[in-house]
């Protein structure tokens, strides 16, 4: 599997990406950009994104940036851990736009940060620990039913 195919399944079987309103666009391996526009569901307050909502789509920028190379090695990943850093509030009308890279790769472990902005506010930074797995024939069954 490709980065091409990976992004068009992802986006097909991703149910939380779609509720959430997240746009995936894989641009290589372990490199990608999600975008999202803050509405009113995203919200905690009158007008400021509730944490959660940010919190999701730092997990998908950090994972999906590990899984794009993941499956280069013909394998999947796993989260070790992630940490954000919440450093401005995105409010209701945000258009937010979220990267991702690795920043190592092992042989087993990949490290990727990620930032999420409102045009040039930084809004938040993550980074995230990610343990790679063979894609078994079973898994890649699974995965190419969709």
């Amino acid at each position: 599997m490709d980065v091409v195919e990976l992004e068009k399944l992802y986006k097909k079987i991703n149910q939380f990406d779609l509720h959430m309103g997240y746009q995936l666009k894989i641009i290589a391996p372990g490199k990608l950009q999600y975008k999202l526009e803050i509405e009113k569901k995203h919200l905690s307050s009158p007008d400021t994104c509730h944490g959660g909502v940010l919190a999701g789509l730092m997990d998908n920028i950090l994972g999906v940036t590990a899984l794009s190379h993941a499956i280069t090695q013909d394998c999947l990943c796993s989260t070790v851990e992630f940490k954000i850093n919440y450093l401005n509030p995105a409010k209701l009308g945000d258009h937010l736009v979220g990267e991702g890279e690795i920043d190592f790769k092992g042989k087993s472990l990949v490290v990727t940060s990620g930032s999420i902005r409102n045009g040039e506010t930084l809004i938040t930074k993550g980074i995230g620990t990610f343990n790679l797995y063979p894609f078994s024939k079973q898994v890649k069954e699974n995965w190419t039913q969709f």
